[in-house]
């Protein structure tokens, strides 16, 4: 399975999905602030970042940087709701979150994972 790394502002919903995507089999590292972000990308080797629908366009855009240059292999991922729209056009997928935490999210790691 995947080594991934999920961020957000929210730490109960970063929790959440980060209990969706173990129990399917993935390793995880939660980041919750740009210092955790960049010391996760320096210390692994990330197949996947999921970068949370609460967060912010502009903070999306800086996580994607920080991923790019630190992570630069890993998949992104960007969750988002209906409201928002997606904000991320380099992101490697895209997943529209209608609750707190998507059902198919495990799911579309995998794929990431896989490619």
């Amino acid at each position: 399975m995947a080594l991934v790394l999920c961020t957000g502002v929210d730490p109960a919903v970063v929790r959440t999905r980060q209990l969706i995507l173990e129990r399917a089999g993935h390793t995880v590292v939660s980041a919750l602030d740009e210092p955790s972000l960049i010391a996760a990308c320096g210390q692994h080797e990330f197949q996947v970042v999921v970068i949370g629908q609460t967060v912010s366009a502009n903070i999306k855009r800086r996580i994607a940087r920080l991923i790019r240059e630190g992570c630069p292999a890993a998949k992104v991922l960007e969750l988002y709701t209906l409201s928002t729209g997606k904000v991320l056009d380099e992101a490697d997928s895209w997943l529209e979150v209608l609750a707190d935490v998507p059902q198919e999210l495990a799911a579309r790691v995998a794929d990431l994972a896989a490619r």
